[in-house]
Protein backbone atom coordinates (compact mmCIF):
# COMPACT_ATOMS: atom_id res chain seq x y z
CA UNK A 1 0.00 0.00 0.00
CA UNK A 2 1.59 3.27 -1.16
CA UNK A 3 -1.00 5.56 0.44
CA UNK A 4 -3.75 5.59 3.03
CA UNK A 5 -6.07 8.04 4.81
CA UNK A 6 -5.76 8.92 8.46
CA UNK A 7 -6.49 11.76 10.88
CA UNK A 8 -4.32 14.87 10.76
CA UNK A 9 -4.45 15.79 14.44
CA UNK A 10 -6.01 14.93 17.81
CA UNK A 11 -9.25 16.82 18.28
CA UNK A 12 -12.76 16.72 19.72
CA UNK A 13 -16.23 18.14 19.22
CA UNK A 14 -19.54 17.77 21.01
CA UNK A 15 -23.27 18.21 20.74
CA UNK A 16 -26.40 17.71 22.83
CA UNK A 17 -29.48 15.68 21.95
CA UNK A 18 -32.46 15.35 24.32
CA UNK A 19 -30.31 16.68 27.16
CA UNK A 20 -27.64 13.98 26.68
CA UNK A 21 -24.19 15.45 26.06
CA UNK A 22 -22.01 13.59 23.56
CA UNK A 23 -18.30 14.41 23.15
CA UNK A 24 -16.40 12.83 20.26
CA UNK A 25 -12.63 12.55 20.77
CA UNK A 26 -10.21 11.39 18.06
CA UNK A 27 -6.49 10.65 18.03
CA UNK A 28 -4.03 9.45 15.36
CA UNK A 29 -2.42 6.19 16.53
CA UNK A 30 -0.18 3.62 14.87
CA UNK A 31 -0.34 0.74 17.37
CA UNK A 32 -2.96 -0.96 19.48
CA UNK A 33 -1.02 0.09 22.58
CA UNK A 34 -1.32 3.77 21.62
CA UNK A 35 -5.05 3.33 20.99
CA UNK A 36 -5.59 1.74 24.41
CA UNK A 37 -3.56 4.48 26.11
CA UNK A 38 -5.71 7.13 24.44
CA UNK A 39 -8.92 5.35 25.44
CA UNK A 40 -7.69 5.03 29.03
CA UNK A 41 -6.72 8.72 29.20
CA UNK A 42 -10.14 9.87 27.95
CA UNK A 43 -11.93 7.48 30.32
CA UNK A 44 -9.85 8.79 33.21
CA UNK A 45 -10.51 12.43 32.34
CA UNK A 46 -14.25 11.79 31.92
CA UNK A 47 -14.51 9.29 34.75
CA UNK A 48 -17.90 10.65 35.78
CA UNK A 49 -19.46 10.14 32.33
CA UNK A 50 -22.25 7.60 31.84
CA UNK A 51 -20.39 5.89 28.99
CA UNK A 52 -17.05 6.12 27.17
CA UNK A 53 -17.64 4.22 23.93
CA UNK A 54 -14.70 3.59 21.61
CA UNK A 55 -13.53 2.16 18.30
CA UNK A 56 -10.16 2.04 16.56
CA UNK A 57 -8.47 0.70 13.42
CA UNK A 58 -4.75 -0.09 13.12
CA UNK A 59 -3.41 -0.18 9.56
CA UNK A 60 -0.28 -2.33 9.94
CA UNK A 61 -1.94 -5.20 11.81
CA UNK A 62 -5.46 -4.81 10.43
CA UNK A 63 -6.86 -4.76 13.97
CA UNK A 64 -10.36 -3.32 14.45
CA UNK A 65 -11.88 -3.07 17.92
CA UNK A 66 -14.88 -1.41 19.53
CA UNK A 67 -16.75 -1.28 22.82
CA UNK A 68 -20.33 -0.32 23.71
CA UNK A 69 -19.21 0.39 27.30
CA UNK A 70 -22.57 -0.58 28.77
CA UNK A 71 -24.84 0.80 26.05
CA UNK A 72 -27.24 -1.72 24.46
CA UNK A 73 -25.35 -4.08 22.16
CA UNK A 74 -24.88 -2.75 18.65
CA UNK A 75 -26.03 0.80 19.41
CA UNK A 76 -22.70 2.48 20.16
CA UNK A 77 -19.34 0.87 19.36
CA UNK A 78 -20.35 -0.57 16.00
CA UNK A 79 -21.81 2.75 14.73
CA UNK A 80 -18.57 4.51 15.75
CA UNK A 81 -16.44 1.90 13.98
CA UNK A 82 -18.75 2.12 10.95
CA UNK A 83 -18.06 5.86 10.65
CA UNK A 84 -14.30 5.22 10.59
CA UNK A 85 -14.68 2.52 7.94
CA UNK A 86 -16.98 4.59 5.73
CA UNK A 87 -14.63 7.58 6.06
CA UNK A 88 -11.83 5.35 4.80
CA UNK A 89 -9.50 6.29 7.65
CA UNK A 90 -7.12 4.04 9.54
CA UNK A 91 -4.49 4.43 12.27
CA UNK A 92 -6.90 6.33 14.49
CA UNK A 93 -9.00 5.85 17.61
CA UNK A 94 -12.30 7.48 18.59
CA UNK A 95 -13.86 7.73 22.04
CA UNK A 96 -17.41 9.06 22.39
CA UNK A 97 -18.20 10.25 25.89
CA UNK A 98 -21.86 10.42 26.91
CA UNK A 99 -23.42 12.20 29.84
CA UNK A 100 -27.00 10.90 30.14
CA UNK A 101 -29.56 13.69 30.26
CA UNK A 102 -32.48 11.76 31.69
CA UNK A 103 -34.38 11.15 28.45
CA UNK A 104 -34.13 7.72 26.78
CA UNK A 105 -33.07 7.89 23.13
CA UNK A 106 -34.05 4.39 22.07
CA UNK A 107 -31.89 2.06 20.00
CA UNK A 108 -32.26 4.07 16.78
CA UNK A 109 -31.58 7.32 18.59
CA UNK A 110 -28.43 5.93 20.17
CA UNK A 111 -27.10 4.72 16.82
CA UNK A 112 -27.70 8.14 15.29
CA UNK A 113 -26.16 9.95 18.25
CA UNK A 114 -23.00 7.85 18.36
CA UNK A 115 -22.62 7.94 14.58
CA UNK A 116 -22.95 11.72 14.57
CA UNK A 117 -20.51 12.09 17.46
CA UNK A 118 -17.91 10.00 15.63
CA UNK A 119 -18.51 11.96 12.42
CA UNK A 120 -17.95 15.36 14.05
CA UNK A 121 -14.80 14.00 15.71
CA UNK A 122 -13.46 12.88 12.32
CA UNK A 123 -14.31 16.27 10.84
CA UNK A 124 -12.58 18.05 13.73
CA UNK A 125 -9.45 15.93 13.36
CA UNK A 126 -9.32 16.37 9.59
CA UNK A 127 -8.73 13.60 7.07
CA UNK A 128 -5.32 13.55 5.43
CA UNK A 129 -3.78 11.28 2.80
CA UNK A 130 -0.43 9.80 3.80
CA UNK A 131 1.74 8.37 1.02
CA UNK A 132 5.06 6.61 0.75
CA UNK A 133 7.48 9.41 -0.08
CA UNK A 134 11.12 9.67 -1.04
CA UNK A 135 13.49 12.20 0.48
CA UNK A 136 15.65 13.56 -2.33
CA UNK A 137 18.50 15.99 -2.72
CA UNK A 138 19.95 17.87 -5.65
CA UNK A 139 23.16 19.88 -5.56
CA UNK A 140 23.35 22.50 -8.31
CA UNK A 141 24.97 25.82 -9.13
CA UNK A 142 23.38 29.11 -8.13
CA UNK A 143 22.29 29.83 -11.68
CA UNK A 144 20.10 26.69 -11.84
CA UNK A 145 18.86 27.01 -8.25
CA UNK A 146 16.03 29.40 -9.20
CA UNK A 147 14.69 26.92 -11.73
CA UNK A 148 15.04 23.97 -9.36
CA UNK A 149 13.30 25.74 -6.47
CA UNK A 150 10.29 26.30 -8.76
CA UNK A 151 10.38 22.85 -10.38
CA UNK A 152 10.13 20.93 -7.09
CA UNK A 153 6.79 22.35 -5.85
CA UNK A 154 5.39 22.45 -9.40
CA UNK A 155 6.08 18.71 -9.62
CA UNK A 156 4.42 17.86 -6.28
CA UNK A 157 7.43 18.04 -3.97
CA UNK A 158 7.87 19.79 -0.64
CA UNK A 159 11.17 21.55 0.12
CA UNK A 160 12.54 20.59 3.55
CA UNK A 161 15.93 22.29 3.59
CA UNK A 162 18.22 24.47 1.47
CA UNK A 163 21.98 24.48 2.06
CA UNK A 164 23.96 27.37 0.60
CA UNK A 165 27.68 26.64 0.16
CA UNK A 166 29.86 26.82 -2.97
CA UNK A 167 26.84 25.24 -4.63
CA UNK A 168 23.23 24.94 -3.44
CA UNK A 169 21.80 21.66 -2.10
CA UNK A 170 18.02 21.38 -2.07
CA UNK A 171 16.51 18.68 0.17
CA UNK A 172 12.88 17.82 -0.51
CA UNK A 173 10.29 15.06 -0.40
CA UNK A 174 7.71 13.86 -2.88
CA UNK A 175 5.45 10.82 -3.36
CA UNK A 176 7.52 7.86 -4.46
CA UNK A 177 5.33 7.21 -7.49
CA UNK A 178 6.22 10.54 -9.13
CA UNK A 179 9.98 10.51 -8.49
CA UNK A 180 10.84 8.86 -11.80
CA UNK A 181 8.83 11.41 -13.77
CA UNK A 182 10.38 14.27 -11.81
CA UNK A 183 13.89 13.00 -12.51
CA UNK A 184 13.12 12.73 -16.21
CA UNK A 185 11.93 16.35 -16.20
CA UNK A 186 14.94 17.50 -14.17
CA UNK A 187 17.38 15.81 -16.51
CA UNK A 188 15.62 17.39 -19.47
CA UNK A 189 15.51 20.98 -18.17
CA UNK A 190 19.10 20.82 -16.91
CA UNK A 191 20.38 19.29 -20.15
CA UNK A 192 21.50 16.20 -18.26
CA UNK A 193 23.55 18.07 -15.63
CA UNK A 194 21.45 17.18 -12.61
CA UNK A 195 19.56 14.24 -11.17
CA UNK A 196 17.87 13.85 -7.79
CA UNK A 197 19.50 11.46 -5.32
CA UNK A 198 17.17 9.47 -3.04
CA UNK A 199 18.32 9.34 0.59
CA UNK A 200 15.29 7.93 2.41
CA UNK A 201 11.75 6.52 2.09
CA UNK A 202 8.95 7.17 4.58
CA UNK A 203 5.22 7.87 4.90
CA UNK A 204 4.27 11.55 4.97
CA UNK A 205 1.14 13.73 4.59
CA UNK A 206 0.65 14.88 1.01
CA UNK A 207 -2.46 17.06 1.28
Amino acid sequence: MNSYKTIRTASSDEYIVKKSRFIGHIMPVTTQEQALEFIASVSKKYWDATHNVYAYIIRETGVKRYSDDGEPQGTAGIPVLDVLEKSGVTDCAVVVTRYFGGIMLGAGGLVRAYSHSASIAVAAGGIVTRAMCARLKVTCDYYFYGKLSSLVPESGGVVEDTIFEDNVTLVFRMPLEIVEGFNAKLIDVSNGRYRAEKTDEFFADID
